[in-house]
């Protein structure tokens, strides 16, 4: 992974490359089960090249204790790898420019669980018009992988009654990943083989945190 960050650490692809600091790969488990998909850097991501180190961030860390994890047993990443200017949404042709990216480390990790962070994240991987308020905390399978959409942690910090949505949806993400565990041994355990379902199709659309 630290080679894959260097061989895109200049990325002219979009006109985020004018005003980013670097590029924000991801962070995390390489060989982790679950990773998780959210929007852009921030302001803090964009300084340390870290994602998730602001106070979304910071919440997200606690999500994880709250089921026993912590950032080394998971991955973290972004539908876009680096920061738009003032936190606005990503544009289209941003979210095109890095989908191979984020593809090619769903390649390299092999998850057996993808939890989509907001909006933005669940549309674009699971190419579906249905938004976050309809799909949060349900498992969605295709193929071999499973997607656990998930309200983006910057929105609870908004909205303070997501919060204890959030809490609620990471209780059943850890069910969700209870379950997958007892089939994955039922199973061949060969590279999930769905990952061609993140490319979007036709043109991506105007979406938010919610």
């Amino acid at each position: 992974m630290a080679e894959f960050l260097e061989d895109i650490s200049d990325c002219p692809k979009c006109n985020l490359c004018k005003s980013r600091s670097r590029v924000v790969l991801g962070a995390g488990n390489e060989h982790a089960e679950i990773i998780f998909v959210g929007e852009a850097p921030g302001v803090q991501e964009d300084k340390q090249g870290i994602p998730f180190v602001g106070p979304a961030g910071q919440f997200l860390d606690q999500l994880l204790k709250s089921i026993e994890l912590d950032r080394a047993d998971v991955y973290i990443t972004n539908t876009v790898k680096c920061r738009p200017p003032d936190n606005r949404d990503p544009e289209a042709d941003e979210i095109a420019a890095c989908n191979p990216y984020l593809k090619k480390q769903l390649r390299m990790i092999e998850p057996r669980i993808i939890c989509t962070l907001g909006n933005y994240a669940t549309k674009t991987i699971l190419k579906t018009s249905s938004g976050i308020s309809q799909l949060h905390g349900k498992l969605i399978r295709q193929g071999e992988l499973a997607y656990v959409p998930l309200f983006h942690p910057a929105a609870a910090l908004h909205k303070p009654p997501l919060r204890n949505v959030l809490i609620e949806d990471f209780e059943r993400l850890q069910q969700h990943l209870d379950a997958e565990k007892v089939r994955w041994k039922t199973i061949l355990d060969e590279p999930p083989e769905s990952l061609s379902a993140l490319e979007p199709e036709g043109q991506a659309e105007q979406m938010g945190l919610f």
